[in-house]
This record gives C-alpha cells, sequence and structure tokens, in this order.
C-alpha cells in the first residue's frame, strides 16, 4: 500500500481526472467553420490559458468563466466572438461521461475509503456530471459552494472546514498538477495522486504517486486488481 494510514476519505478533481472534460472538442463543434484551420489550435490553447486566468480571479459562475474565456480568446485571434456559442459550449459540459476504467475503479476503491468530489464546476452541473460517473460519493463540492474555484488555496480550506479533517487525513487525486496538486501540497496534503493523462508534465518534486492507468488507484490503497 503506498500511503501508510488509510484516510478518512480520498478527494478527487472531476474534469479532466474522471470526466473527459470535452471542451476543446465541443468548442470546434460549436464554432464550426467559422474557426478556421490555421488558428484553431492558437484558439482553443489560448483559450485554456484564459480560462485558469478567469478562475484566479474573484469568483464568477462558470458560464461566465467560459464565455469569458472564449471570448478573449477570440479577441487575440482575429475571430467574432458570439455569445450563444459560448452558452451552447457551457450547456454541453453535463454531457460528458467518464474516462474508459474509470467506473470501475472507483466503486473498487469506495468499498474501502469514502470518495469526495471537489470540482471547479458550479453546483447544477457538478451534480450532474457526478451521476454520469455512477460511483457512490459522500460529498460533491463545487466552486459555486466554496465561492472560488481551483488553482485557488480557499478551495482546500473550504474542503477541509467541511469536511472536518485536516491535510494528513485526506488523499487527493488530479490529473492537474497547475489546477490541484500544486495547491494541495501548498496546504500540507502529503499524500496525492497524479493521474497523468498526457496533458500536463510531470511535476514529480510535489511528491505525489503517479499512475497512467486509473486501475492502479485502488492498488495504491492495498486493494487488489479485480
Amino acid at each position: 500500500m503506498a500511503f501508510d494510514v488509510k484516510p478518512k476519505f480520498v478527494t478527487f478533481d472531476m474534469n479532466g481526472t474522471l470526466i473527459k472534460f470535452s471542451i476543446s472538442d465541443t468548442m470546434r463543434e460549436v464554432l464550426g467553420d467559422r474557426l478556421p484551420a490555421e488558428v484553431a489550435d492558437e484558439y482553443l490553447r489560448i483559450c485554456k490559458a484564459y480560462r485558469i486566468d478567469e478562475c484566479t480571479g474573484a469568483y464568477q459562475p462558470f458560464h461566465q468563466v467560459v464565455a469569458r474565456s472564449m471570448e478573449r480568446a477570440s479577441h487575440k485571434v482575429g475571430l467574432e466572438y458570439r455569445e450563444d456559442e459560448a452558452r451552447a459550449v457551457y450547456e454541453r459540459i453535463p454531457t460528458w461521461g467518464p474516462y474508459p476504467g474509470v467506473t470501475e475503479a472507483l466503486n473498487r476503491l469506495a468499498e474501502a475509503v469514502p470518495l469526495v468530489i471537489i470540482t471547479n464546476s458550479d453546483t447544477a452541473h457538478a451534480v450532474r456530471l457526478a451521476e454520469n460517473l455512477k460511483a457512490p460519493f459522500e460529498v460533491v463540492i463545487s466552486a459555486e459552494e466554496m465561492g472560488v474555484y481551483k488553482p485557488r488555496l480557499r478551495a482546500f480550506e473550504y474542503a477541509f472546514d467541511k469536511l472536518g479533517v485536516t491535510p494528513d487525513e485526506l488523499v487527493h487525486v488530479s490529473a492537474s498538477p497547475m489546477y490541484d496538486l500544486r495547491s494541495a501540497a501548498i496546504m500540507g496534503i502529503e499524500n496525492k495522486v497524479y493521474v497523468d493523462r498526457g496533458f500536463e508534465h510531470d511535476e514529480h518534486w510535489l511528491g505525489y504517486e503517479r499512475i497512467t492507468d486509473i486501475a492502479d488507484l485502488p492498488v495504491l490503497f492495498g486493494l487488489p486488481r479485480p
């Protein structure tokens, strides 16, 4: 077992870690021919950067994060911004499902320890996306509830208070050092798991267990593979 003490909870980032966060593909579909091939990659790259920028300021609803990031990216590449397209992207989010193997791994892990979600989704989307995972979660904590987005440190402070735990009583699991694991390390969560899905660089100095197959997650807690 990777962790010396059984945690009170395993906390998870959801979008991009458990749920396949298909926002770039969705933008391509919604914008269609209006997104020229020669600027598409740059538009999607800078839109991702603007999303995290929008998340680090004062709280705003996630539909505004999507809209503001798309508006700023559109201006950057010289594309006309349309509010109805941003709304269409946002409204498709609850239809996204889990990565392969996630539901099975979560249900296996839930046999040993309670599961919690800490997500940058708003409350309505968080509930629907958690349902898409088809696994038992004790608590789902949304950015709307917290009043901040990760990587803001207040997100983890809120989770500690909500769950009535200290940092050493959690294991936090995420596919994002940028949004989650850096902040978790700063806040004193020593037990962390990086689910390397290939869209961020490994930051091993943060002191996490790295896995590339979600089926390995229950194994870290001493559970045999099925």
